[in-house]
């Protein structure tokens, strides 16, 4: 218990000799401090600036081909031969496939043939099938005997008042007068279902020709197949697809446009696009067709524009963020990228009034570059900011200000 009780002691009086050391080497700095000048740090300023500045929206919306179709074909049959192929670029008029057409030259011929029939009946040859006659050896020969039974019935007439011949004789010649008129209008009947025959002969041949020309199938504009829907040796009927051909050129962008952007558009304006497929460019088209209403849902508006170069790095399908200008807005305020400091989600410059930094929380708008926009907080045009180590200001810190001009910051 002696041994606890000493050891006890001298651990206490080891304590109190220990605090009284500590207790002399902290009041020797507050004492040196407080013997010194405070350091007043120097920072950089700059001016805040101003800009016009233009407002915008930026807008979905995706490139379309200006013209899209699948080509199909009109007439029945089995498909001869393809002459394109997926990818393949044609021109207007090229031929894309063949369809057999012994079927359709059979036609044909048997339509010439009937025409030939039709124009013989009027006395003409094939090769006279535009040339109406104004008359044919029928109807002449109805006319002569038709005056020459008029000219019997007129003298008997004057000789049955004379009684120089029987009735009876009158009345036959009467009667062979009437049907030498009806002959002739007979044969004059027969001549315009003759014509008429020989206008339906030409029509039958006219469309016998078109058939077959509808057996080779061409390509309705210059283009692009982007696929092939039919093989050789494949039947097909009226309005069977063949091939698929895009438009690429001129390109066309269509995008929706919110309500309230509506009157940024119109037919002639110039619009802006990027595309993630070609980064870091920008494309420029111009504004063709502007949908005449809203779309009751969705509250936007569908226009469409053109590109106004070609570039072949684009191409239909892509998606494209549209860039409209709504106006322009003048004197807004702006300061340098570096005068910007931001910690926790919250955005402060730090303004250089009488020698006192000031802290200023803002929230930043558009991006310029080196140059942002401050779209509220208490800046002002006239004020100065400071750049560069702002971690190490505080709110009414005295500092020393280097004014930098404005550009080389």
């Amino acid at each position: 218990m002696r041994i606890q009780r000493s050891w006890i002691g001298i651990l206490a009086t080891l304590l109190v000799l220990l605090g009284a050391c500590n207790r002399r080497q902290t009041a020797s700095p507050v004492k040196a401090v407080s013997g010194e000048q405070a350091v007043v740090p120097r920072v950089r300023i700059v001016p805040v600036g101003t800009r016009d500045a233009e407002r915008s929206i930026s807008v979905t919306g995706s490139l379309i081909a200006d013209e899209e179709v699948t080509v199909s074909t009109k007439v029945a049959g089995r498909i001869a031969r393809v002459h394109v192929d997926f990818g393949h670029t044609v021109r207007r008029g090229q031929l894309l496939a063949e369809i057999d057409d012994r079927d359709y030259r059979i036609q044909l011929d048997r339509a010439r043939a009937g025409l030939a029939q039709a124009l013989a009946r009027l006395g003409l040859k094939p090769e006279e099938a535009d040339r109406i006659p104004p008359t044919t050896p029928a109807i002449e020969q109805a006319r002569a005997l038709l005056e020459d039974a008029r000219t019997q019935f007129e003298s008997a007439r004057q000789l049955v008042e004379t009684g120089d011949i029987p009735r009876q004789r009158f009345v036959q010649l009467q009667k062979a007068y009437e049907a030498r008129k009806a002959a002739l209008e007979a044969a004059e009947y027969e001549f315009r279902a003759a014509l008429a025959a020989v206008q339906a002969m030409k029509a039958e041949v006219a469309f016998a020709e078109e058939q077959l020309r509808e057996t080779r199938i061409v390509a309705p504009f210059d283009g692009a197949v982007t696929e092939r829907l039919a093989s050789p040796g494949q039947y097909v009927r009226p309005n069977d697809p063949i091939v698929r051909l895009v438009k690429s050129w001129p390109l066309r962008v269509r995008a929706e446009v919110p309500e309230r952007a509506v009157t940024a558009v119109r037919p002639g304006n110039e619009i802006t696009f990027r595309t993630e497929a070609v980064p870091d460019t920008e494309f420029r088209a111009v504004v063709r067709q502007v949908n005449p209403v809203l779309d009751a849902r969705a509250r936007t508006l569908t226009v469409e524009a053109v590109l106004k170069q070609p570039d072949q790095r684009l191409r239909p399908g892509m998606f494209v963020q549209v860039k409209l200008t709504l106006g322009v807005d003048r004197g807004v305020i702006v300061v340098p990228r570096q005068a910007v400091y931001t910690i926790g989600g919250l955005s402060k410059v730090f303004l250089v009034r009488d020698g006192t930094a000031r802290e200023r929380q803002v929230t930043l708008g558009r991006d310029f570059g080196d140059w942002i926009e401050i779209q509220a907080g208490d800046v002002r045009p006239t004020d100065w900011v400071a750049i560069g180590a702002l971690e190490n200001l505080v709110d009414g810190m005295k500092v020393q200000a280097e004014r930098v001009p404005p550009g080389r910051s």
